[in-house]
């Protein structure tokens, strides 16, 4: 065998070994979401944000429950009688407990909580579509990193095909087997693949940063997954009915409608009638030194109480109660609208990554064909470069459609296993429990169901 095709067996026998399956220790896909589901900070914002949204219900439901305020004062004068040459000292104190109950607000702080009811569960759901972008990314990400290590890898290869190539051409020039032009072909195509390869590796590295900022580690060995074809519809019309009924960015925007219109309710209870009762205790305390100067009737300590209660009925305010009104029924025009628009971008989505996996898979089939029938075509240049039959620019074309080739399979199986997890996203079913992810999942209900009937307490559920 020619010492040329043993250099390029032993680069091949590389290629397979750097790209088989790798061993039991190797990141897997679904380690590699497990992690970005627990750490990625994007994620846990999002899950902090939710969080925020569980109070409303509570300050909500604040408009049910009465006030308390308490009070307090103490007031100490020094004066002088000029007649008589002597000083007064008078010490007053009020002190006091009110008691204020809405009983009536035009129906207000019902709508309120029902409007802040449906916020959370918009906000869940936005939180589900939030964490199904992350573990998209995150997908796209791992995949990312083993196309372009193996992209890297295939170029490296080319690089020491190349230069073999050159030697060669060199050494045939010398004996007087070539020409010039033979050599020059052979080190620009050299020169090109150096190029290739230090871009190639830039973009390895890139990818792994950005591994590195979804999925919050560093990528090492990955192991290559196969596409979520089990999870997906049969078809693409059954794809559209799941989404249209089971997407997070279409049920967000849903509960959002119903948040606008307890919303309008709301801003139209500020034209009815509201009342309130009310209660107090107090207790007023007065002395005065010397005595001989006060008023006993004056003196000492006066207990008093006090309830009633506070009919108001609004006849004009300016228009503003008005324009709240209309502005409030203007953004439910707008959160139906938006419910539209996200059946169209979920729509729009689902038709996309579906065609998107058709493609890939195609692609795939088509590239294994093509990456057969350029090495036997490169094998057989060589063989005829060598008896002086093709040139060495045949050989050079030759090798570029063996590696452009490869290049695009390694493209194509990361399109496939990406589109698939396209689909499921776009179906709103990328969750760590489909996927099976070994994690604790977050349960935004636990914090809503801890705090929403709180009436007092300033730490956290968990105890910050």
């Amino acid at each position: 065998m020619p010492p040329l095709h043993k250099t390029f067996l032993a680069a091949m026998l590389v290629s397979a070994t750097a790209l088989s399956p790798l061993t039991a220790s190797a990141e897997t896909i679904t380690g590699a979401l497990a992690k970005a589901y627990q750490y990625n900070s994007q994620l846990n914002s999002a899950r902090a944000g939710t969080r925020v949204t569980d109070e409303g219900v509570a300050i909500a439901k604040s408009g049910y429950r009465p006030t308390i305020k308490g009070s307090a004062s103490i007031d100490y004068t020094s004066s002088h009688a000029n007649r008589l040459g002597q000083t007064l000292n008078i010490t007053t104190g009020n002190f006091g407990v009110q008691i204020d109950q809405t009983l009536f607000d035009g129906f207000q702080t019902k709508n309120n909580v029902a409007a802040a009811e449906s916020q959370v569960k918009a906000s869940v759901e936005s939180l589900r579509n939030t964490e199904e972008n992350i573990l998209f990314n995150a997908a796209s990400a791992y995949m990312d990193v083993i196309r372009d290590r193996q992209i890297a890898v295939l170029t490296e290869q080319n690089l020491q095909f190349l230069t073999e190539q050159a030697r060669a051409a060199r050494s045939r020039f010398e004996v007087g087997e070539g020409t010039r032009t033979d050599v020059a072909q052979a080190d620009a195509s050299r020169s090109t693949a150096v190029a290739q390869l230090s871009a190639a590796r830039a973009t390895a590295q890139a990818s792994a940063a950005t591994y590195h900022q979804i999925i919050g580690d560093e990528p090492g060995r990955l192991r290559a997954p196969a596409p979520l074809a089990k999870l997906l519809p049969s078809s693409l019309d059954s794809a559209f009915t799941i989404a249209a009924a089971e997407h997070p960015a279409i049920l967000a925007t849903e509960h959002l409608v119903d948040a606008a219109a307890f919303s309008v309710k709301s801003a139209e209870g500020a034209l009815l009638p509201q009342l309130s009762a009310s209660a107090g205790i107090s207790s007023q305390y007065r002395n005065t030194t010397p005595g001989t100067f006060a008023s006993s009737a004056s003196e000492g300590t006066t207990n008093s109480a006090n309830i009633g209660a506070t009919l108001t009925v609004p006849i004009y305010s300016g228009g503003r109660t008005s324009a709240l009104v209309r502005q409030s029924k203007e953004s439910l025009s707008q959160a139906r609208i938006e419910v539209d628009v996200s059946r169209d971008q979920v729509r729009q989505a689902v038709a996309s990554a579906w065609t998107q996996y058709v493609a890939a898979r195609e692609s795939v089939d088509a590239n294994r064909q093509v990456i057969a029938a350029a090495q036997l075509a490169l094998n057989g240049v060589i063989e005829e470069r060598n008896v002086g039959q093709r040139t060495t620019l045949d050989v050079l074309n030759a090798q570029n459609a063996v590696i452009t080739a490869k290049i695009n399979q390694a493209s194509s199986e990361r399109d496939v296993v990406v589109a698939s997890y396209a689909i499921l996203s776009a179906l709103g079913r990328l969750s760590a429990e489909r996927l099976g992810l070994q994690v604790a999942q977050y349960k935004p209900e636990e914090h809503y169901n801890a705090v929403k009937d709180k009436w007092i307490g300033l730490r956290t559920p968990d105890g910050r």
